[in-house]
């Protein structure tokens, strides 16, 4: 058994390597962590109607989450009570029952059990099917469109679970009047290397960005990143083991190349749609190029990406993504949106495949036994931190610091 004493050091400012590649701490976090948390389950579009699934991942467990027939939503494991197969296969669709494709068991929505083949024969009519439904999730919350699920009952309510982080989530999904979509369909792709350099990368880590991405910004900018003003201003944001960060800019989008002319001039036309609703300066500051929920659901501001960082093992996860974009967008405007998405943030993106590498690299160097006994330094803006700066709330620093959210991590399962 690991022991959890010396793994991190907030104080001074280092991380042991371990907590990427030990394998008890691995069976912890998805008990202490994954069992524990509030995890993404899924968005209101891609549930548009009665009988609506997507089957999701909490940890490694996989689950079904469904549209009620009275319109709530409601998640349980896909998993059947009787041998263990999925009772259902399809990662999508629109159903009135789930089935096992070993025995036949039915299942409803709800995820009780409804039918048990030959169960005269079988069963001599004795098996309670209400005491057999699939394991629900007991607790799940819609905020504002997006819904996260614990198994907990011990786990703070979502709003303080959420804490500070509210306002930097908020200035995503509060821009537009009429709310965000998920444009259909979910882009996955498995990494070779251990779920939290993903998440914590997300969370903290914007001092990568002029060198890693130095070549992809050269090719779609001619204008490397190391070029940025080195006195522009930005925030880094840390608390509950949450984290956002970004420079802050000058207009609400990036150059069109990025995000394309025709979302550009969409943007400046309703500005003042967005300034109404969050206000100027918060539109320009916190819509934050990088953010992570703990523990592992992320998005990028500016680049209309969100994800999920599904463990699969010590080193390995897996990317689920969505391109979101204003619902009352134009149907062309979207299509630019979901195309700068392609090109730099989706599994063959410029700046997507830049962090992949690094990650899988740091993980072959931990297979090393000197490389796991080397600690890692997570000293950059130690003891600079203040508190609600400059009308943000929380505990932020410079946008270049490390507030340490592996170390969070590490913590939680102790």
């Amino acid at each position: 058994m690991i022991d959890l004493n010396g793994l991190v050091d907030p104080e001074g400012g280092y991380n042991n390597p371990r907590i990427y590649t030990d394998p008890d701490l691995y069976e912890l976090e998805l008990d202490r962590v994954f069992g524990r948390s509030w995890l993404f389950l899924a968005h209101d579009s891609q549930l548009p109607k009665k009988g609506s699934f997507v089957q999701t991942y909490m940890g490694e467990d996989p689950v079904l989450v469904v549209r009620q027939k009275d319109g709530s939503v409601k998640a349980f494991l896909n998993q059947c009570r009787h041998r263990g197969m999925r009772i259902c296969r399809a990662d999508e669709g629109v159903s009135k029952t789930f089935t096992c494709s070993y025995h036949g068991w039915a299942y409803d929505l709800e995820g009780n059990l409804v039918n048990v083949p030959t169960e005269d024969r079988a069963y001599h009519n004795e098996i309670d099917k209400k005491n057999w439904g699939a394991l629900k999730v007991p607790r799940i919350t819609n905020y504002k469109g997006f819904y996260f699920g614990t198994w907990s009952e011990e786990t703070p309510e979502f709003d303080e679970y959420l804490g500070d982080m509210a306002y930097y989530f908020d200035s995503v999904v509060d821009r537009w009047d009429n709310g965000l979509e998920f444009i259909g369909g979910t882009s996955k792709w498995v990494i070779d290397c251990n779920w939290k350099f993903a998440s914590e990368q997300f969370a903290s880590d914007f001092y990568h960005a002029p060198v890693a991405h130095a070549s992809a910004a050269i090719a779609l900018t001619d204008q490397p990143l190391v070029l940025l003003p080195p006195d522009i201003p930005g925030r880094q944001f840390a608390g509950n083991g949450h984290g956002s960060g970004s420079f802050w800019l000058p207009e609400l989008t990036l150059p069109d190349v990025h995000v394309g002319q025709k979302y550009t001039a969409w943007v400046a036309e309703n500005q003042e749609q967005v300034y109404g609703g969050i206000g100027r300066d918060r539109a320009v500051q916190v819509l934050a190029l990088h953010n992570t929920v703990f523990p592992n659901f992320s998005w990028l501001g500016q680049f209309s990406t969100m994800r999920v960082w599904h463990p699969r093992g010590l080193g390995k996860m897996e990317v689920w993504s969505w391109t979101f974009v204003p619902k009352d967008a134009p149907a062309e405007v979207k299509a630019t949106i979901r195309r700068g998405v392609q090109r730099t943030f989706s599994p063959a993106g410029s700046f997507e495949t830049d962090d992949g590498e690094n990650w899988t690299e740091i993980q072959k160097v931990l297979r090393g036994f000197k490389a796991r006994e080397s600690r890692f330094n997570t000293q950059m803006g130690l003891g600079f931190e203040e508190r609600d700066t400059n009308g943000q709330p929380g505990q932020s620093n410079d946008v270049f610091a490390e507030r340490q959210p592996a170390a969070s991590i590490a913590i939680g399962v102790s």
